[in-house]
C-alpha cells in the first residue's frame, strides 16, 4: 500500500470495520480472562486487559476498544481512556510482572479523553506514571499500533521492547485535523498536516521510532480479520521468543537505551 498518501492511511486507520482489540482476542486468545477495575475509582471500558494463551504461551493482553455502533461507541467512549483506564492497565501489567508473563499491548485510540472529569481525576499524571512504570517492568513488553496511535493516549501503553505498526496504522502527537485547525485555523489542510506530521509506519521506521511494519491483507485489515490476526500472531510469537530468554536487567537496560536514542536534536 505504498501508493497511499499519508491522509489516506489516516482514513484507513479509522475505518469502522477494522479489527479492534476484542476481535484480535477472539482469534488469538479464545480462553482470554478479563480483569476489571483500577482498585481506585472504577472500571474503564475503553481499555481492556487480561490473561490467556497465545500459541500455548501464557501472556497478558491489554488494548483499547472502540465500538461498532453508536451504543457501543458511547459505552467504550470511542476508545478514549480516562485515568482509571490507564491505572487498570498498569495494575494488570504489575500482575503480569509478578507471574512472569510477557505483555502484549494493542493500541488504537484517537487519544486520551480530554473531558473535565478525566482531568479532575488526574489524566496527565496517570499517563506520566504509566510511562515511568512501564520503563521498569521486568518482563518483555510488545506494543502494536493496530489503528490510530493518538498522542499520550497511545504512549501510555506504548513503552515496549518492540514497537510494531500495522501497514495502515498511524502514530502521531496530534490528529491531522487538529493540527490543521491550529496552524491554518480550519480543517481543510488535514492532508497537508498528515504529510508534515510523518505519522505513517514508513516514516516512523525511517526515524527508528518503531521496530517492525506488519503487512495487512489486500485492501486493509478490515477485509480479513482472521488473516490479519494470523499474520500478527506469527510476528508476536517470534518477538516473544526473542525477548523471553533475555535476563530482566539486560531487558531493562536495552529498553532504556532504545527510548533514550529516539529523536534528533541540536544544541
Amino acid at each position: 500500500m505504498d501508493h497511499l498518501t499519508a491522509y489516506q492511511k489516516v482514513l484507513l486507520a479509522r475505518h469502522p470495520q477494522r479489527p479492534y482489540f476484542l476481535d484480535y482476542v477472539a482469534h488469538l486468545c479464545p480462553d482470554f480472562v478479563e480483569i476489571h477495575g483500577d482498585r481506585k475509582f472504577g472500571d474503564d471500558p475503553a481499555v481492556i486487559g487480561g490473561f490467556g494463551l497465545l500459541q500455548n504461551m501464557p501472556v497478558c493482553l491489554i488494548g483499547h476498544q472502540k465500538g461498532r455502533d453508536t451504543k457501543q461507541r458511547q459505552y467504550r467512549n470511542f476508545g478514549m481512556p480516562k485515568p482509571e483506564g490507564y491505572r487498570k492497565a498498569l495494575r494488570i501489567m504489575k500482575i503480569a510482572e509478578k507471574f512472569e508473563r510477557p505483555i502484549l499491548t494493542f493500541i488504537d485510540t484517537p487519544g486520551a479523553y480530554p473531558g473535565i472529569d478525566a482531568e479532575e481525576r488526574g489524566q496527565a499524571e496517570a499517563i506520566a506514571y504509566n510511562l515511568r512504570e512501564m520503563s521498569q517492568i521486568r518482563v518483555p513488553i510488545i506494543a502494536t499500533i493496530t489503528g490510530e496511535g493518538g498522542s499520550g493516549g497511545a504512549l501510555a501503553i506504548g513503552v515496549g521492547d518492540r514497537v510494531n505498526m500495522l501497514e495502515c496504522s498511524i502514530y502521531s502527537v496530534i490528529a491531522p485535523e487538529s493540527c490543521s485547525a491550529i496552524l491554518w485555523k480550519d480543517q481543510l489542510h488535514a492532508a497537508d498536516a498528515a504529510e508534515a506530521l510523518k505519522l505513517t509506519p514508513e516514516d516512523l521506521k525511517k526515524y527508528q521510532l518503531i521496530d517492525e511494519i506488519i503487512p495487512e491483507p489486500a485492501g486493509g485489515a478490515q477485509n480479513d480479520h482472521a488473516g490479519m490476526a494470523k499474520c500478527l500472531a506469527s510476528i508476536l510469537e517470534r518477538q516473544m521468543r526473542e525477548l523471553c530468554g533475555v535476563k530482566p536487567d539486560v531487558l531493562l537496560a536495552c529498553r532504556y537505551k532504545k527510548f533514550r536514542a529516539m529523536g534528533a536534536f541540536g544544541e
